[in-house]
């Protein structure tokens, strides 16, 4: 009888230990669970972080190599037009000048005969170098103040993509947002066994 007894508590006493073990078991398998979720969920926020990241940088890159290709396309075309106008003008200012030496020669070698007609010759000539230099002046004012308005428009340009740029790199960072907050949330509530 004592016998009995005794194998009976042996018998409770080790389903007792086998459920014991099996309850630890459950728990380690559960925390590495848990764990391995934890785990992936920050993997997943470090690919985020570097895929936004990559994105601006792509986005700053793209916008700033845009600028620079239009800056110098611009500035090209500025200095090719000023430096147009100015052998324009240089030459019709050669012109003009061969013109007054023909014209003071002639009227040199006619002095004596027509002296009056000489004066006359030479004061239309001054007015007309005066008109042609007024002109001139005027071209080259033109030009100076095209030349002012190029430039306000390249700033603004430039302002507008670099408006555009920050723009782009907002909607990137709202996108990138609104991704992890539409991300279901995981639990990590583990559950104890009574």
């Amino acid at each position: 009888m004592g016998r009995s007894r005794s194998r009976s508590t042996s018998h409770t006493k080790h389903t007792k230990s086998s459920k014991h073990k099996k309850e630890e078991e459950e728990k380690r398998a559960e925390y590495e669970r848990q764990r391995k979720i934890r785990q992936q969920e920050i993997e997943e926020k470090l690919i985020e972080e570097e895929t936004a990241r990559r994105v601006e940088e792509l986005v700053a890159k793209r916008v700033e190599e845009e600028l620079e290709k239009r800056k110098d396309e611009i500035e090209r075309e500025v200095l090719r037009r000023v430096e147009e106008a100015k052998r324009i003008m240089e030459r019709q200012l050669l012109e003009e000048l061969e013109r007054q030496r023909q014209a003071e020669l002639a009227a040199q070698k006619a002095r004596e005969e027509e002296e009056n007609s000489k004066r006359a010759e030479l004061e239309r000539i001054l007015e007309e170098n005066n008109r042609k230099i007024a002109d001139a002046q005027a071209r080259l004012a033109e030009e100076q103040l095209r030349i002012v308005e190029e430039q306000r428009r390249i700033h603004e340009e430039r302002m507008k993509l670099e408006q555009e740029r920050q723009r782009q790199q907002k909607e990137e960072q709202k996108m990138i947002l609104g991704k992890g907050k539409s991300r279901p949330k995981l639990s990590f509530s583990l559950k104890v066994a009574e």
